[in-house]
């Protein structure tokens, strides 16, 4: 047996079924000579007459039942690893967006939004800009208001407040400059308002929070950031209290159809539940060395 070609069992299982060579030459896409040549092959590497071919077609001997039986065997074993690897193949992909700050920290739980047995997979688009949902570029958006049209749905989560940080241990945490998101990349509302701040001193831009982080990190100044970011960071402390006209409550925007889905119903639950579960770092309650009293 160990001269067996394993294609050649299954060509033979498609014979068997079909009684011919023209039946099971249609199913496998082959020609009827190239199944009849596979089949003689087969005979000769066991040793032992399979078929009695007549006219009206192949009819297994008795070899060929006893063979038959054992490759449904080896068929019905086999089929679970094939439904698993199609299963690899086919899970689809949860398409979350969300801005560099909210990203990072589901990353850094992402255990809490994804395991090895959930037949999805997670793909994050990291962006400050608003992906369309209703033309379904996305599954769920992370946003700062809920749905306002289109077929949308929204889920509140939890307040975010905002804060200044500068580097920990900063010789002037509250007399340096600002690191500020350039104005041609100012999309979101903490961006915008520090820009409209009249009689500040911006040091350095940044066209991305991450690297807005990174000067503020390496001590050139200090930047606004979400608390549920600042206060998770050991590099950083507070240079002053919670902004308050920065406020804001973060909800789960989603196609209305596509939220019905098991596999978006899933996410959006352990999206809910991480948030809820961080709602006082995520409100400012938290803070790390910071230089007031956070409440004013």
């Amino acid at each position: 047996m160990k001269n067996v070609n394993w294609d050649d069992l299954h060509i033979f299982a498609h014979v068997a079924r079909s009684g011919g060579l023209s039946g099971a030459a249609s199913a496998l896409a082959m020609s009827a000579p190239t199944v009849g040549r596979r089949m003689l092959a087969l005979e000769q590497a066991v040793g032992k007459a399979l078929f009695n071919r007549s006219r009206s077609g192949y009819a297994l001997t008795d070899d060929g039942r006893t063979l038959l039986r054992k490759v449904q065997a080896m068929e019905a074993s086999a089929r679970p690893i094939e439904e698993w690897l199609s299963l690899g193949q086919e899970r689809p992909g949860i398409r979350i967006s969300a801005g560099t700050w909210t990203a990072n920290f589901m990353a850094e739980n992402f255990s809490r939004l994804w395991t090895p047995n959930d037949p999805f997979r997670i793909c994050f688009k990291t962006t400050e800009a608003r992906l369309d949902i209703t033309h379904r570029e996305i599954e769920i958006g992370i946003r700062n208001r809920p749905a306002e049209s289109g077929n949308l749905a929204s889920r509140p989560t939890v307040e975010v407040a905002f804060a200044p940080y500068v580097a920990r241990n900063h010789p002037d945490p509250q007399g340096c400059e600002w690191i500020s998101i350039g104005s041609d990349e100012a999309i979101t509302r903490s961006a915008r308002w520090l820009i409209a701040q009249p009689d500040i001193e911006i040091c350095a831009w940044a066209n991305t929070p991450s690297t807005l982080r990174d000067l503020v990190r390496a001590g050139a100044g200090k930047g606004v950031m979400p608390c549920f970011a600042g206060d998770r960071d050991p590099r950083l402390q507070r240079a002053g209290p919670p902004i308050d006209e920065l406020a804001e409550t973060q909800h789960l925007v989603m196609h209305n159809d596509d939220r019905h889905r098991p596999e978006v119903r899933t996410v959006i639950e352990r999206i809910h539940a991480l948030f809820r579960d961080h709602a006082p770092l995520c409100r400012g309650d938290r803070p790390i060395g910071a230089t007031e009293d956070p409440n004013g």
